[in-house]
C-alpha cells in the first residue's frame, strides 16, 4: 500500500519507555515520520519537553489539572501545539483521519480502548499494549480484519516470531508450515535465585531486569514471568496458534528475541541486541528498514547462547497464564486484571512478591460466567475481576 511521507504517527504513551524509544527513532529520520499527537497521562513536565521538541498537532493528558497547566506552558512557550484532555481525546488522535500509524503504548486496561479505536479506523497499528490482545483478544482481531488494519507487534518476541514468519503468512501457520511459535524469556532477576528466599523479595529488587530497561509494572511481570504468560496469550491471536504450539524458552542472555519451528526441521531465529528501538523502527519501516539507533550485534563478545526449560514452581503465574488461555472466555482478562491489582499493591508494598500469584489464582477461581463480547462488556469483566482481587489482597495484608 503507497504510503504519504511523512507518516503522522500517534504516540499513545510518549512519556513510557516505549513512547521514548519510539520518539527517539522518529527523530532520526524526519523525513519519513512526524510526531502527529503525543499521550501521558499525568507528566506534565515530560509531555512539555516533548511537543516543544516534535511540535506535534495535538497533546494529550488524562488528567484535567495537567492539561491546563501543559496549555498554559504552551501558550507561553509559542507553542501551536492543541492540548486536549480526557479518554474521549485519545480516542481521537487514535483514529483521526490524518493518522497513518499509532505506536499503542499505555500500559494496562487504560490502553485498551484507544488501540480499538485506531483498529477499527483502519491504522497502521503499532501493537505496544499487551492488554488490548490479553483483554479483548477475538473482539480486537475481527475489528483489524474489518477494516483492513495493519497490526505490527512491537513486543521484542512477537516481532521476533512476525520476522522468522513467511512473508503472506495471512495467519495460517499450517498452510506454512509452522510446528511450534518458540517465545524466548530471560528469566528476570531471580531466575537463579533460591525459591524459598523469594518471599522477601523487595519491589527494589524485583524492578532490576538485568537486560532490559522497562516501567516498574512490566518489571515485576518479567520477575514474576507473567510477562510472558501474557504473550503466550498475545502469540495465539497474533498468529492463529493454540497454547499447546506456543513454547516458552528461558534465554538469559535476550540475543535471540524467539524462534520460529517448522515441520521440515527448520527453525527460524531472529536476533538482535536487547533494545526495544530494533522492533519499533522495523514497525515503522515496514516493510523496509532503517537505522534504528542500535549497536550492531557482537557475536564473538557474546561467545555463547543458552537455553532452559521454565520452572513453574518458581514462576507460577506462566501456567496460570496458560490455565487461562485454555480457559478462554474473560479468563483472560481476569487474569491481567488480578495481576495489575497485586502488582500494584506489591510496589505498594502492601503484598508480598509470593502472593502475586495466589492472588490471580484465587480471583481466577471466584470470577465465572463473565462475557467479553463487547469492549463494555471487557470492561465490566475488568472492573469485576479488580474489585474480586482487592478482596484478595486484603485477606493476605496484615
Amino acid at each position: 500500500m503507497p504510503e504519504s511521507l511523512p507518516q503522522r504517527i500517534t504516540v499513545l504513551g510518549a512519556t513510557g519507555s516505549i513512547g521514548t524509544s519510539t520518539l527517539d527513532v522518529i527523530a532520526r529520520h524526519p523525513e519519513r515520520f512526524e510526531a502527529f499527537a503525543l499521550t501521558a497521562h499525568v507528566q506534565v513536565d515530560r509531555l512539555f519537553e516533548l511537543a516543544v521538541r516534535f511540535a506535534p498537532r495535538y497533546a494529550v493528558l488524562g488528567d484535567p489539572a495537567a492539561a491546563a497547566e501543559l496549555r498554559y506552558r504552551l501558550t507561553a512557550h509559542g507553542s501551536r501545539t492543541e492540548v486536549l484532555v480526557g479518554p474521549e481525546a485519545l480516542l481521537e488522535v487514535a483514529a483521526h483521519p490524518e493518522v497513518d500509524a499509532v505506536m499503542a503504548a499505555i500500559v494496562g486496561a487504560a490502553g485498551l480502548a484507544p488501540t480499538l479505536a485506531a483498529a477499527r479506523a483502519g491504522k497502521r497499528v503499532l501493537l505496544a499494549n499487551k492488554e488490548a490482545l490479553v483483554l479483548s483478544g477475538r473482539l480486537f482481531m475481527d475489528a483489524v480484519a474489518a477494516s483492513g488494519a495493519v497490526l505490527l507487534p512491537i513486543d521484542s518476541e512477537h516481532n521476533a516470531v512476525f520476522q522468522a514468519l513467511p512473508h503472506g503468512y495471512a495467519r495460517d501457520p499450517q498452510a506454512c508450515g509452522v510446528r511450534r511459535v518458540l517465545l524466548t524469556a530471560s528469566g528476570g532477576p531471580f531466575r537463579e535465585r533460591p525459591v524459598d528466599t523469594l518471599e522477601a523479595v523487595t519491589p527494589e529488587e524485583a524492578c532490576a531486569h538485568p537486560n532490559w530497561v522497562m516501567g516498574r509494572k512490566i518489571s515485576v511481570d518479567s520477575a514474576t514471568m507473567m510477562n510472558k504468560g501474557l504473550e503466550v496469550i498475545e502469540a495465539h491471536w497474533l498468529f492463529g496458534v493454540s497454547a499447546r504450539r506456543i513454547e516458552v524458552v528461558i534465554h538469559p542472555q535476550s540475543v535471540i528475541h524467539s524462534l520460529v519451528d517448522y515441520v521440515d526441521g527448520s527453525v527460524l531465529a531472529q536476533l538482535g541486541n536487547p533494545d526495544m528501538r530494533t522492533p519499533i523502527a522495523h514497525a515503522l519501516a515496514w516493510p523496509q528498514r532503517i537505522d534504528a539507533g542500535v549497536r550492531p550485534l557482537d557475536l564473538f563478545e557474546i561467545a555463547r547462547l543458552t537455553f532452559e526449560r521454565p520452572d513453574l514452581t518458581r514462576f507460577p503465574c506462566l501456567a496460570l497464564a496458560y490455565r487461562a488461555l485454555e480457559a478462554g472466555g474473560a479468563a483472560p482478562a481476569v487474569l491481567n486484571a488480578a495481576n495489575e491489582e497485586a502488582v500494584a499493591a506489591f510496589l505498594d508494598r502492601r503484598l508480598g512478591f509470593r502472593r502475586i500469584p495466589e492472588v490471580i489464582a484465587a480471583t481466577l477461581e471466584r470470577a465465572s460466567g463473565l462475557s467479553v463480547d463487547s469492549i463494555e462488556a471487557v470492561m465490566e469483566a475488568d472492573a469485576r475481576a479488580r474489585d474480586l482481587a482487592r478482596d484478595e489482597i486484603r485477606l493476605r495484608q496484615g
